[in-house]
């Protein structure tokens, strides 16, 4: 008998709201479960916490701008990963098959080097983000008569060595005192310095591109069956496979601007969602943003908690990302469908 999508998305929902309040609590300045929920009452009530100024700056100033921007590129990384997996009918394939990641590290990296502001920054890396895909979408177009999906996958694997390579010259060329380390701390990921202002922006980007991707999930079904076989049922692949691209690409770019360059939380944790609510793209895309926001929340307090040193986010995903991987691999007996 199949659930209902309510009972799929009850337990990575119930997960994130533990890990939540985990989040808020623990860290260099403890906070208590009776301190933190004095906060929030008088946050919603509009009385007075009756808990000390630090405490509520802690909370408010602090960890709340870090663990909704972890929710936030979390969910974006998740979805945009189900969305090219579905697309390209590839277990293998992860947000950054186009160049999207690539194209917004040579977007921050050349803002580092020309000492630019942190928001300008930001906003360098969107847009290198999307012109990546831009370009590798055009190139994919270009080649009629042949396979689409075959050609964008190669073109996005050209574009991102070649921004790859741009990169690195940029690396050489920059400060090695303070350039250098600053460039290499953004490609390994971090949500450090976060600020709600950072939020402002990407938020809207972000709901901008998950809004094609709810409207059409029901067409995605059909995307994966295959190029002939979607056209031989009525269905302009064109059409979708240009909206599912460009909405994915936009809340990829949007999340790695604010967080750099945080890997296989796209790749694997659509595996974990399609093993809980199945292949159904209509249920496996909120379960997989559910389960996205709450192991990058995990990741982040992980990072921020572990040693006296924060460790960069990108290190921690890869670390448990790579292992679990093997494991899905060496455990899944009826392949990722």
């Amino acid at each position: 008998m199949k659930r209902s999508l309510a009972v799929d998305i009850g337990l990575p929902f119930g997960l994130l709201v533990l890990l939540c309040v985990v989040s808020f609590a623990v860290g260099q300045f403890p906070v208590s479960p009776h301190d933190l929920f004095a906060v929030l009452w008088a946050k919603i009530s509009g009385g007075a916490s009756g808990v000390p100024a630090a405490v509520d700056a802690v909370v408010w100033r602090i960890r709340l701008p870090r663990i909704a921007a972890a929710v936030l590129v979390g969910a974006a990384l998740s979805g945009a990963g189900s969305t090219y997996q579905g697309l390209f009918r590839n277990p293998l394939v992860s947000p950054d098959i186009l160049g999207v990641a690539a194209g917004a590290g040579l977007g921050a990296v050349l803002g580092i080097f020309l000492s630019v502001s942190i928001l300008a920054v930001e906003l360098l890396a969107f847009v290198g983000g999307l012109g990546a895909v831009a370009i590798v979408y055009l190139i994919g177009t270009a080649m009629k008569g042949r396979d689409p999906i075959l050609v964008l996958v190669l073109a996005g694997v050209a574009m991102g060595t070649l921004l790859g390579a741009a990169i690195a010259l940029v690396k050489v060329f920059a400060d090695p005192y303070n350039q250098l380390p600053a460039i290499t701390f953004w490609l390994l990921g971090s949500l450090t310095a976060v600020t709600l202002p950072d939020l402002d922006a990407a938020v809207p980007a972000i709901i901008i591109g998950l809004v094609p991707l709810f409207l059409l999930r029901w067409r995605m079904n059909v995307m994966t069956l295959g190029e002939e076989e979607a056209k031989s049922l009525g269905v302009n692949t064109s059409f979708l496979r240009f909206m599912f691209i460009a909405g994915a690409t936009l809340i990829t770019s949007a999340a790695v601007s604010i967080a750099g360059i945080i890997g296989w939380i796209g790749l694997i944790i659509p595996h974990v969602a399609r093993l809980v609510a199945g292949p159904e793209f209509s249920r496996l895309l909120p379960v997989s943003m559910l389960f996205g926001a709450a192991y990058l929340l995990l990741v982040d307090t992980l990072a921020r908690t572990m040693a006296t040193v924060e460790i960069p986010i990108g290190v921690l995903t890869a670390f448990i990302g790579a292992p679990f991987f093997l494991w899905l691999l060496a455990s899944s007996r009826r392949g990722w469908q």
